[in-house]
């Protein structure tokens, strides 16, 4: 099998995105530029990572200590060509050799593999394409029969190589043999006074290669960014690609311009999702589901037929099939919540489990406990977990009833078919089918005065 070494350039300081982070760790899509890169790279088969760090370059190896890459530094940021230069000696003989650049993060893998596929004893591969306003780019020069002559960087061209609207995206394929030739013989004679990697087109042609353009399928996979405004409108289409990815799946959004995903989502078919909705981490949503708007689902597993009202929070978090939530209810991590289960406005639930057909109306917290199912939990309930050190567990039984404004103190067990009076205080298990009271008495006080304001 052909070895694939993956040089990724991520030395830049990214000085319009006025920032103290390093370029490409700014996130589009909750995931950093470089990120984005490194995952893509993962993808191709047997390929080995080289990032080439500079400025900030502390930073990003500590984003990515854990991570099975090689980074190598650039002390001098001296061009594009210097940089690959430092990431010479990583590189294993007899590989094919792709560079990318971390600043530019939507690259597809399928685009990498035609590269390396046009790689051979005769040609090396440069990916290019056609913008209706090309500047700032470097233009590409063909010969009379059509092939790649050279790049000529913008402040280097002529007014006449201005007017061409093929471009250099900088990325190229060739083998690691190649690289340690032609990188020696770049010079820096040019209007910035680096050296540019695009130079070993030339050099290439010289030295007898063909060298073969491949057109990247769309401007994103190819579109850098250098400022947050740069960044704002690749975050948007990219959300645009994954509306549509949903949609062609058998989803329906409201409006595709106001959806984000910030991780992965995997959904069955006829689910609904109003706009505004946030989907982060790894979300499995079901058949049938209907989100409404301005919701916030992480790292969560959402059932067939669940209806999801506005403003509602579910993180880390189970939910069957059926269950209603919201609005505005939040679901933290450790939450279960059964089959035809009801948490609705303002409740609050936290490594709870929920039984099917248990309900927890409105305005209630639910925290580290285990309903049994079909239970009713009154507006206002409270379960009291935490006494300061530690937290501890509340267990209610099956076909339970919790009154209104109830405080339930763990640790504390309430037997199937137990009720609570409404506005009781109860720090003692309940047997089951017993009604516990834990309330004051009521005193009527006759001829009781109301009481005024000082004159």
């Amino acid at each position: 099998m052909t070895k694939t070494d993956i040089v990724i350039l991520a030395a830049g300081k990214g000085t319009r995105m006025r920032s103290q982070l390093p370029k490409v760790l700014h996130k589009l899509a909750g995931k950093s530029l470089l990120s984005h890169v490194l995952d893509t790279a993962d993808s191709i088969q047997g390929a080995e990572k080289i990032v080439v760090t500079g400025h900030g370059g502390d930073a990003v190896r500590e984003a990515y200590a854990d991570r099975a890459i090689k980074l190598v530094e650039q002390s001098e940021q001296l061009g594009t060509g210097h940089a690959v230069h430092c990431a010479l000696d990583q590189l294993r003989p007899g590989s094919k050799v792709v560079i990318l650049y971390g600043d530019v993060p939507l690259i597809s893998a399928a685009t990498i593999d035609k590269m390396l596929a046009a790689v051979n004893d005769n040609s090396i591969a440069l990916l290019t394409i056609q913008l209706p306003n090309p500047s700032g780019y470097g233009r590409i020069l063909r010969d009379s029969n059509g092939q790649i002559e050279a790049i000529v960087e913008q402040k280097d061209a002529s007014a006449g190589q201005l007017e061409i609207d093929e471009v250099n995206t900088g990325v190229m394929a060739l083998t690691t043999e190649l690289l340690a030739d032609w990188l020696p013989k770049l010079d820096n004679k040019n209007a910035q006074g680096e050296y540019y990697l695009t130079d070993l087109i030339a050099i290439a042609r010289q030295s007898g290669f063909n060298v073969c353009g491949i057109q990247a399928p769309s401007p994103s996979e190819v579109e850098g960014v250098n400022s947050r405004q740069q960044l704002a409108a690749l975050e948007r289409v990219y959300q645009l690609q994954q509306a549509g990815k949903l949609m062609d799946s058998g989803t329906s959004l409201a409006d595709p311009a106001r959806f984000d995903l910030r991780g992965t989502l995997v959904a069955g078919t006829d689910n609904s999702i109003d706009v505004n909705c946030v989907f982060e981490g790894d979300v499995v949503l079901g058949s049938n589901v209907v989100i409404g708007p301005n919701c916030h689902i992480i790292s969560s597993r959402i059932g067939d037929s669940v209806e999801i009202k506005a403003n509602t929070v579910i993180e880390q978090a189970v939910v069957g099939d059926r269950a209603v939530l919201g609005p505005f209810a939040r679901i933290r991590p450790g939450t279960e919540l059964g089959s035809d289960t009801k948490v609705g406005n303002f409740v609050e639930t936290k490594k709870a489990i929920v039984g099917n057909g248990s309900k927890i109306n409105h305005l209630s917290y639910v925290g580290d406990a285990e309903l049994g199912e079909k239970v009713n939990v009154g507006a206002g309930t409270i379960t009291c977990n935490y006494d300061g050190v530690n937290k501890h567990k509340t267990e209610i039984g099956s076909n339970s009833f919790i009154g209104s404004n109830s405080t339930l103190v763990a640790p504390l067990s309430i037997g199937e078919q137990g009720f609570v009076a409404a506005g009781s205080t109860i720090n003692g298990d309940v047997p089951e089918g017993n009604l516990a009271v834990g309330r004051g008495k009521q005193r009527n006080i006759a001829g009781w005065k109301r009481p005024t304001k000082n004159k």
